[in-house]
């Protein structure tokens, strides 16, 4: 264990256990410190394993450029891909990727958006794929990162640039988060699919679903690991906060079968919104399965989403 991160935290401890401590603290770095590997799919997407390395195929076959965040700061550099479109063109969309994967994960949305006319710059986020930082933060600190992003992609296309954010999973809680953030006039709408309403409920549901914790004294104890790690506590980490603050049009994606980000979130985060917004839940997708379930019915309601709002 890490002496800098254990020791200061055991100290002050008086109502829990230090078993208690040390079963949270597992459980920090179990989901919060990074991995430099993509971790294996779910069982039910493995049978989509030829088209997925299809679409990275493509993606590293498509003429790209590598633009870089805070260069000169190793604890703080962020590495992305721009994907210019086959024609000259304003609309630009920014990708934000999921849990413990990285910019590459989301190959198949650089195609389809791709194909539908749009640049895409797709960040690795921190803790993630090239970008820097020890410890995943679930896109509250990478918000402010995307915020630095939508201004590069604004000086390199310009100032009439149409911007459309979109993310799944952890990434579609991230563009929900941006959402409450002071945005430019160019950002005209998002789409976030399967993103989960705050990483304490999240966290609470998979503490009871997959390790049969309890809340309490975990959670807890994992805020505040996390707080003296990162310097924020888990009930920061809210996209239902955030969206209450949004006034962009947003398009909800849930599966119907996600047993991962259950699917009564993307209906907490759509009543949390007050701007024009959409739903759509996938009867029988799993947790960011939207996209494989069907790609043609997908891309079919992104595109009506984007004639409605993306003007």
């Amino acid at each position: 264990m890490k002496r800098s991160v254990v020791k200061p935290l055991l100290i002050p401890l008086t109502a829990v256990t230090a078993g208690s401590f040390l079963v949270s603290y597992r459980l920090f770095k179990y989901a919060f410190e990074r991995v430099d590997h993509v971790p294996p799919t779910s069982k039910e997407k493995q049978k989509y394993a030829d088209d997925y390395y299809d679409y990275v195929a493509w993606m590293k076959q498509t003429a790209s450029q590598t633009w870089t965040l805070n260069a000169n700061s190793p604890e703080n550099k962020v590495v992305a891909s721009y994907i210019p479109a086959t024609r000259p063109t304003k609309k630009t969309v920014i990708i934000a990727h999921g849990y413990k994967g990285n910019r590459e994960t989301m190959a198949n949305y650089v195609k389809m958006f791709h194909e539908m006319g749009f640049n895409a710059l797709v960040p690795d986020d921190r803790g993630h794929g090239e970008s820097s930082g020890n410890y995943i933060n679930f896109g509250w600190l990478d918000r402010l990162d995307y915020l630095q992003w939508i201004n590069r992609v604004i000086d390199h296309v310009g100032k009439d640039s149409d911007i459309l954010l979109f993310g799944v999973s952890m990434g579609g809680a991230t563009v929900e988060m941006i959402s409450g953030e002071t945005l430019p006039p160019q950002v005209k709408a998002l789409i976030a699919d399967c993103g989960y309403a705050s990483i304490r409920e999240e966290l609470t549901y998979l503490l009871k679903q997959q390790f049969h914790l309890p809340e309490y004294p975990v959670e807890p104890l994992v805020s505040g690991i996390n707080r003296h790690v990162l310097g924020f506590s888990l009930d920061d980490v809210s996209s239902t906060k955030q969206l209450a603050k949004n006034n962009r049009p947003i398009l909800f994606i849930h599966g119907g079968r996600d047993t991962y980000v259950p699917v009564k979130m993307a209906y907490e985060n759509y009543r949390a919104t007050k701007s024009p917004k959409q739903l759509w839940i996938v009867k029988n997708a799993t947790h960011a399965e939207s996209f494989w379930y069907n790609p043609t019915a997908y891309r079919k309601r992104v595109t009506a989403f984007l004639e409605t709002y993306f003007k």
